[in-house]
């Protein structure tokens, strides 16, 4: 019996029954020789976390764009901050820490420069539309690995698709809609608690709310601090899914996570001092989308391409959605604006 085989029989031992065991994974795409070490979706993590995708997370804006402040979110430090409040309630209802982990550290692989507004205009571009989840889905599926994929199990592939919920509920209730895993819900309900959370945080840091400002009863209810706040959430979706035996939150506590979800939405998000900086953001995506969708060779030298893999829309779409916020920019100035005259040597 190798290491592996010992760890699927720990599992079978302490997991509960709702957990899905790494032995009894659904496969992946292209079938490969099991490590003799790495239980599966352990080994999905350790893929996830050395690609080149989850690296360049660390300069996608989450809410604020290009922040001085070393203390705002990005994209990875939310990526994290989901991984650890999914690991949390996973550990409290003996699920596979694994999995979660996984699906967490993948969930937002495929999101857009600039955040959700750079999502938005490629979604208006691109014919068919760009949806981050779906993209986060590719990423692993297809783009990482010079094309290869990284070839993570269909558990894992399933919760990076189905965690996106824009102002949809917060827990699925309908039993065809749900995910595979138990696992993959857990990672859906932690990204609210997560985002409403740092966000919240982190607009008070930047003077676009005050702490007042957020709506009286959810002050009373989940409490006045970040810390607070978080604990409140997370012990309302352990306690009431150990209650009812299906993924749930307490009824009361997720009044309050939708009201600060729209709050969000209303004051931080459509705010005109967060706003106006996306609307130009905007317009660079849409400028380097048109520039490359017209000049297919121009596309091929920026991006190092030797031909399309893909239709040139689909191409160019995938190489916008991979970029950092400060590579869209360098690369819009490059193209678009003058460059000082130098004389020569």
């Amino acid at each position: 019996m190798n290491i592996r085989e010992m760890l699927e029989d720990q599992e079978e031992k302490n997991l509960s029954p709702y957990a899905q065991k790494s032995r009894y994974t659904r496969g992946r795409l292209q079938e490969e020789v099991p490590c003799d070490i790495r239980p599966a979706f352990q080994r999905d993590r350790d893929r996830i976390v050395h690609c080149k995708a989850f690296r360049r997370l660390k300069y996608k804006t989450q809410v604020f764009l290009f922040p001085s402040d070393d203390h705002y979110r990005t994209r990875l430090t939310h990526t994290l901050e989901v991984s650890q409040v999914a690991r949390t309630i996973a550990k409290s209802l003996f699920l596979n820490e694994d999995l979660v982990e996984a699906i967490a550290l993948g969930h937002d692989l495929g999101h857009t420069p600039f955040g959700h507004s750079g999502e938005a205009t490629l979604h208006r571009l691109q014919p068919g539309g760009f949806r981050h989840n779906e993209q986060s889905l590719r990423v692993v599926d297809v783009l990482e690995r010079e094309g290869r994929g990284l070839n993570l199990t269909i558990e894992v592939r399933d919760g990076i698709l189905k965690h996106s919920k824009g102002l949809g509920p917060l827990v699925i209730r309908e039993e065809a809609k749900k995910p595979f895993t138990r696992e993959a819900e857990v990672v859906r309900v932690a990204d609210v608690i997560a985002y409403i959370n740092h966000d919240i945080d982190d607009a008070i840091r930047g003077g676009v709310i005050t702490l007042d400002d957020l709506p009286t009863g959810c002050r009373n209810t989940l409490g006045e601090t970040h810390s607070q706040r978080i604990d409140r959430m997370v012990r309302a979706v352990i306690g009431e899914t150990l209650k009812t035996g299906s993924m749930s939150i307490e009824l009361e506590i997720e009044a309050c996570m939708v009201e600060l979800r729209n709050f969000l939405y209303a004051h931080v998000y459509e705010n005109a001092r967060v706003h106006e900086d996306f609307e130009k953001c905007s317009r660079i995506i849409e400028e380097l989308y048109h520039y490359f969708v017209e000049r297919p060779d121009a596309f091929l030298e920026e991006a190092g391409y030797k031909a399309f893999q893909a239709p040139p829309s689909a191409c160019v779409c995938d190489f916008i959605a991979g970029m950092t916020d400060r590579y869209a920019f360098n690369l819009f100035e490059k193209i678009f604006l003058p460059m000082r005259w130098k004389m020569p040597v």
